[in-house]
Order: C-alpha cells, then sequence, then structure tokens
C-alpha cells in the first residue's frame, strides 16, 4: 500500500499544480476580456514632424537559411520609412552557399540606395544573442527592429511600432505574429493554435495589468538604452529573448504589446522542425527560471501578484512534467481505484480538476473566435480543433518534459535553428531541404511504446472491479494514444 499512496501523492500533486496554472490562465482571459475593446491611449510620435521620425536599425540574425534569405530581403526593403534614418544589418553566421547568395542580394539591394551591411562573425559565439550583440556595436539606430528569417513584415509595420516608443519608459514593442501556412497541413494548425493562445490571451492578459510579458524573439523593436541597460544579450540560455525581457522589466522598463499588428510567418511543415523549436523554447523556459527566480522575488519593484505571473510564465514549460506524469500515472490510478474502495470519497474530490480541462476549453474559444469567428458551426469545429491540439500537446509530452528537465538541472546545449522551408500553399515540397534532421530522435521509440501503453490504458477500462468495468478515463486515455501515436508515426515514417 505504500507505493499506492505515493502514487496517490505525486498524482494529487502534479494535478493541483495544473489546477493552479488553469486559475492563472483564466485571470489572464479576464484581463483579456476587460481591456481589449479599451481605446488606446497611449502617446506617439508625430511621423508629420520629421524632427520625430528616430533612426531605426533593422536586425536580421540568419544562420543557412539558403531557401528564405531572397524572400527575406526582398519582403524587408519594402517597409516605408525615410531611407535617411534606417539601416538594415544582416548578421550572418552562416556556414554553407547562402553566404554567398546573401552577399550577391545585399549588393544588389546598396546599389539602390538602401544602407545595408552584411556582418560576418569568425565564430558563432553566443549563437542567435552573440549574432545580435555584435551588431548592436556598430548600429546607428536608436531603435533596433529584429526579424528572423522566416518573418515577412507588411510594409507599414514600422509606422505602426516605432511611434510608440515617443513614451520614454518604453523598452520594447512587440507584435503579433501571424502564420502564412497556417492551414499547410494538421500539424501547422496545431502549431498555430498554440501560438495563437500565447499571442492573445497571454500577451494581452499580462501586458494590460502591467505583468511581465517577453519579447518573442522577433517581430519586435527594443530601444537600444534599454538593451544596454539591461546587461545586453547574453547567450547562456536556449532563450535569449525570455532572457533580455525579464532583466529590462526588473530595471522598470515598460513593455508594449500590439495585438492588432500581425507580423505574417512560416510555421515549420516538417516534425522534426516543430520538436527541435519545441525542445529550444521549452529547455529555453527553464532555464530562465533557474536564472530569474531569486531576482523576481527579491525585487522590490514589482508588486505580489506581477510576482507570481512572471513564476508562473517562467513555468509555462514545467507544466510538461505534471502532464507527463499524470498521463502515465493515471493508469495504475485507474487500478488503485478500483481496488481501495475506502478510498472513493478521494476520487470523488479528484475528479473536481476536470474543471481544468475545462477553463482551458474555455479561455482558448475566446482566443479561436477572435480570429475565425463565433457561431454554432465554428464552434462545432473549434471542439475538434481543440480536442486535436490537447491529444497532439500530450504526445509531445514526454519530448518537452525531458527539455525541460535539462535546462532545471543545468545541461547545456547547442542552439538548433528552426530549417526554414518557404512554403506557403501544399503544392510547395519540402523533401529535398538540406536542413531537415534526417533521424529521428531516441526519444521517438519511447513515445510508440507510450502509445502502446495507453493501449493499454484503454483496455484496462473494460477489466478493472467487478461492475463492468470504470470508463472515466478512457476518453483521457484515448487522446494520450492518439497524441503519442501521431508524433511517433509521424516522427518515423513522414517527418511532415
Amino acid at each position: 500500500m505504500v507505493l499506492e499512496y505515493l502514487v496517490i501523492i505525486i498524482y494529487t500533486c502534479c494535478l493541483v499544480l495544473i489546477f493552479i496554472y488553469a486559475l492563472a490562465q483564466l485571470n489572464l482571459l479576464i484581463n483579456y476580456i476587460t481591456y481589449r475593446n479599451k481605446e488606446d491611449l497611449s502617446p506617439k510620435f508625430n511621423f508629420k514632424n520629421p524632427d520625430e521620425i528616430p533612426f531605426v536599425t533593422i536586425q536580421l540574425p540568419v544562420y543557412n537559411e539558403l531557401y528564405v534569405m531572397e524572400r527575406l530581403l526582398k519582403n524587408i526593403v519594402k517597409l516605408k520609412y525615410p531611407l535617411k534614418k534606417l539601416e538594415i544589418q544582416v548578421l550572418d553566421d552562416s556556414t554553407d552557399e547562402s553566404v554567398q547568395m546573401t552577399a550577391k542580394l545585399i549588393k544588389k539591394i546598396q546599389k539602390t540606395g538602401i544602407d545595408i551591411q552584411h556582418i560576418r562573425r569568425s565564430n558563432r559565439n553566443g549563437f542567435k544573442a552573440g549574432a545580435l550583440k555584435e551588431g548592436l556595436k556598430t548600429a546607428k539606430g536608436e531603435f533596433i527592429a529584429i526579424f528572423d528569417a522566416d518573418f515577412l513584415p507588411k510594409t507599414d509595420w514600422l509606422l505602426q511600432t516605432v511611434p510608440y516608443f515617443k513614451d520614454s519608459e518604453i523598452g520594447v514593442v512587440q507584435t503579433r505574429w501571424g502564420h502564412i501556412n497556417r492551414n499547410y497541413s494538421a500539424l501547422t494548425r496545431i502549431q498555430a493554435f498554440m501560438l495563437d493562445a500565447h499571442f492573445t490571451l497571454e500577451q494581452v492578459g499580462r501586458n494590460s495589468k502591467g505583468h511581465f510579458i517577453n519579447f518573442n524573439g522577433t517581430a519586435g523593436i527594443w530601444r537600444k538604452t534599454c538593451i544596454y541597460d539591461a546587461g545586453n544579450w547574453e547567450g547562456d540560455t536556449l532563450t535569449e529573448d525570455i532572457d533580455l525581457s525579464y532583466r529590462a522589466q526588473l530595471k522598470n522598463w515598460k513593455f508594449k504589446y500590439l495585438e492588432k499588428v500581425e507580423t505574417p510567418a512560416e510555421l515549420p511543415v516538417v516534425i522534426s522542425a516543430a520538436r527541435s523549436q519545441q525542445f529550444r523554447w521549452n529547455k529555453g523556459g527553464a532555464e530562465n527560471f533557474q536564472k530569474m527566480l531569486k531576482r523576481i522575488i527579491t525585487s522590490k519593484n514589482i508588486s505580489l501578484k506581477t510576482k507570481i505571473h512572471g513564476i508562473l510564465h517562467l513555468l509555462n514549460s514545467s507544466m510538461f512534467i505534471c502532464i507527463f506524469v499524470v498521463a502515465v500515472l493515471s493508469v495504475p490510478m485507474l487500478y488503485i481505484k478500483n481496488e481501495y474502495a475506502h478510498l472513493k470519497n478521494y476520487f470523488y474530490v479528484m475528479s473536481f480538476f476536470v474543471a481544468s480541462s475545462l477553463i482551458f476549453f474555455i479561455c482558448y474559444w475566446y482566443m479561436y473566435k477572435n480570429i475565425y469567428g463565433s457561431g454554432f458551426v465554428k464552434f462545432i469545429k473549434y471542439i475538434g480543433a481543440f480536442f486535436t491540439f490537447f491529444s497532439v500537446a500530450m504526445g509531445f509530452s514526454l519530448h518537452n518534459t525531458i527539455a525541460v528537465l535539462e535546462g532545471h538541472l543545468g545541461k547545456k546545449s547547442e542552439f538548433i535553428r528552426t530549417p526554414k522551408f518557404n512554403i506557403t500553399t501544399l503544392k510547395d515540397g519540402w523533401k529535398k531541404n538540406k536542413y531537415i534532421k534526417q533521424k529521428p530522435s531516441a526519444h521517438v521509440i519511447l513515445e510508440g511504446l507510450l502509445a502502446i501503453y495507453f493501449i493499454f490504458g484503454m483496455y484496462s477500462a473494460f477489466i478493472v472491479g467487478d461492475q463492468g468495468g470504470d470508463f472515466g478515463l478512457f476518453p483521457f486515455h484515448f487522446m494520450l494514444f492518439a497524441g503519442f501515436s501521431y508524433v511517433f508515426f509521424k516522427s518515423i515514417f513522414s517527418k511532415a
């Protein structure tokens, strides 16, 4: 019985932590609903007055972007802004033939009178953070706009964002990501669903109440003095954007999030690329939790509520540990429930934690209907999208749990950039992309075994107890089976 009680305690603790996180999401939803229709009265530069137009540097950190460099540069040079107050830095750490192609494109652009520089380093120290830091040394701009290689800002992007720096306390202006290939596949739709929740509910929910948000690594602008005041870019975590964001806000810099300014980008279409991106984001989140926790707790400049939201924000990725543990222990819990009748009151209480899933369902519905619209038909489609997302997210839980544990334990790894494909329609191919990881991760075998494990969980529903089975966890086990099966088969066979 000792082992059974240990399982119960661990299972309960994880459910409680998930419920606390769900309550935090509900609080962000309330913030989001109460704020999003309010008129924005922020002071802005008057661009009709040339003296109020500041100098801007655009930084494009790239590494082996053979397939999207031409698209990126053609798009960036279309941005509307006075040429005398604009420079472009291509921070190129590439090691392949894209270097020569990029150099030729830049020389061609330079002939048009645009101030664009091709900046190369002899090493990749600090990875993306190191490249941004290197470019900052010679940047002429008072403000630094940053775009990853797969982002395609609209022509008026600078005109919609730079004016908000009229407020001298604003250190960062961040925009919402869009998705040019949202409907390419089930994988891209799932990723879009996840990111849309972050870029609506979470960013607006936190920013509207002055809680900490993060620069998302791209599609935003920094005040250069803010970067220096916060200690400049550091490459000791895999998410240098979160790191600098928290250091800046701990120094009392304000962030401005613009939900209505969308910056389109390309989602990974190959599951190996999505896996590496998820691994980097989740491990980086855990690394930043370790780096920032003490600073947040001991800070005298921020409120208790902001501290709580900040800590939960940095623990976002760590929720995958709880999800994975609950998933694995749910099968033995099914047997414990039907073996020990004296614990039935405990299981009645535990059923309350279904509320966590209901909270997520409600929160994501508000995000979904703002993008796709409301109505009965849209709601039915949302139900399908939600459970597909939930299943696949659980299917990634082992992969992401390993990433989080590595982050918390301080295991260092390289910054693995996400390969870009220049894909927007079903007609576009990806199989010849030279950057695709050919060998699946060893973790994939465990994911296949977990899919079989949850088949056993579904089978157990028919045989436990003496009352004809127990089907309370059957939908949960089916979703876990579907999620792990999807991740396993896509990783082994199609990679997309």
